[in-house]
């Protein structure tokens, strides 16, 4: 199970600059404006030795009230679901009461917490650091999330405990005797639980007409024609806005794990609400993720005719990154094609998993720029010179070549729709990683014979005359 990473402080100390450090994103809005942060942001950590999932909050000050209470509710409930807690200050300000507040939270609520001094870029380490031991949490360590100074140290020393604990990536596990893993996602009250008892046959999850039933994660072991599966409930993704406090008290954490743990995701959507942009941001992190993917729309008995053309149309419209999953429009209430979601996630999974040889790779490289050659770089063609195979679940493809990182995006697509069409990689991303040859001449002089040297010499004497 992945690690949970809460960023936790007071206003303006640079806790969402450092979440879109480690996201390698720009989810959160950074500005210099303190408050700017009012809900929990979630994301997947890219930076350090392990992965995990980091949480942004808004700021914390004490004797809030109205909306800004709410806020340090939200900060609690980050507190609660993490692992550790990363207590932000400000380098260039000191210690204030509000950090003081901070860290007596930090205290109460969160298993472990280390303390960062933020924007200390330029300045001494103990220099800046120094004050902060009168908070009591340990060894301040300076950073910058700005700049990225010793950003990268700080996250291995967090996250050095976790090393042992965390699973490889990599789902490449193709045991028929395991089970597939299935996580079913998507926003509340959409259908999750409706659909899992719907496909098992009996009512093994508790089904409501509420938002937030479900409030964890809940594996239901199931076989069908001999194949084993494990389905996976989630407690609906909240939306980001017009939801009552007090009914958000599903885990997001606990989805978002699941969606690691699962090799396919079935993405379900409430088709009389459309697609919505928590659907579009879900789907997203679960492409980003590599998983194996099903895109289901629910509750589609309950449309007219118009109704039917005006999803579609949304699919069309907001979820052109979507091409390659399979689409299926299904009622989980009344069993409705309910018998063609499992089939559809073992196809993805299939193609996820799928061998492709070298000989082939390569092949279909070379096809590709024959029909549609690599642009010129500075009166240079980019060459592609042969592929390979680099992981499963997702497919990686490594293409070897020269400025390859030259090579531009709308090719890049290109090339990922040959493979995909060649090799029926439907329902799964495909990434590409690029490498390119070194040059055996960089760095080295032609060394001259003895009569060339003579000859230079003669011409070095003409020069200085």
């Amino acid at each position: 199970m992945l690690p949970v990473i809460a960023l936790i402080g007071r206003p303006n100390v640079g806790k969402s600059t450092l979440f879109n450090r480690l996201t390698r994103s720009r989810d959160a809005i950074v500005a210099d404006y303190p408050g700017l942060t009012r809900d929990r942001q979630y994301g997947f950590g890219k930076l350090g030795p392990v992965p995990y999932i980091v949480i942004d909050t808004g700021g914390v000050a004490g004797g809030e009230a109205g909306i800004d209470e709410l806020m340090v509710d939200q900060t609690v409930r980050a507190l609660r679901e993490a692992d550790v807690a990363v207590v932000m200050v400000d380098g260039r300000s000191g210690v204030t009461a509000a950090d003081e507040h901070v860290v007596d939270l930090a205290r109460k609520h969160a298993k472990k917490a280390w303390l960062a001094v933020n924007k200390a870029e330029g300045l001494d380490q103990d220099i800046a650091s120094g004050e902060f031991y009168a908070l009591g949490l340990g060894d301040p360590i300076a950073i910058s999330a700005a700049h990225g100074d010793r950003i990268s140290s700080f996250m291995d020393a967090v996250l050095a405990p976790f090393a042992e604990t965390v699973p490889e990536e990599s789902q490449d596990d193709t045991d028929e005797d395991k089970p597939l893993r299935v996580a079913v996602i998507g926003r509340p009250n959409v259908g999750k639980s409706t659909l899992i008892n719907r496909l098992i046959g009996e009512d093994r999850l508790v089904v409501y007409d509420q938002p937030g039933t479900t409030r964890d994660s809940v594996a239901v072991p199931y076989e069908r024609e001999d194949r084993k599966f494990l389905l996976i409930d989630t407690a609906g993704v909240r939306r980001k806005s017009k939801v009552h406090e007090t009914i958000e008290k599903f885990s997001v954490v606990k989805a978002l794990q699941a969606m690691e743990r699962a090799q396919v995701v079935i993405a379900l959507l409430d088709a009389s609400e459309g697609v919505t942009e928590q659907d579009v941001s879900l789907m997203g992190l679960a492409v980003e993720r590599g998983r194996a993917l099903v895109v289901v729309a629910n509750k589609w008995d309950g449309l007219d005719s118009d109704q039917r053309r005006q999803v579609k149309a949304d699919f069309d419209r907001r979820l052109p990154f979507l091409g390659f999953a399979e689409r299926m429009t299904i009622s989980a209430l009344h069993g409705t094609a309910v018998g063609d979601v499992l089939p559809a996630a073992e196809r993805a999974y299939e193609a996820a998993t799928r061998d492709m040889s070298t000989t082939e790779l390569t092949r279909e490289l070379e096809g590709a720029q024959t029909e549609h050659a690599p642009p010129l770089v500075r009166g240079r063609r980019i060459k592609l010179r042969y592929a390979h195979q680099g992981g499963r679940n997702p497919p990686v493809i490594v293409i070897h070549g020269n400025q390859t990182d030259r090579l531009p995006d709308a090719y890049r697509r290109y090339l990922v729709n040959r493979f995909r069409k060649r090799f029926r990689l439907r329902g799964t991303p495909v990434r590409l990683s690029f490498k390119t040859s070194e040059n055996p001449y960089k760095g080295k002089r032609n060394k001259l014979t003895p009569r060339q040297e003579r000859r230079r010499k003669r011409l070095l004497k003409r020069v200085k005359k």
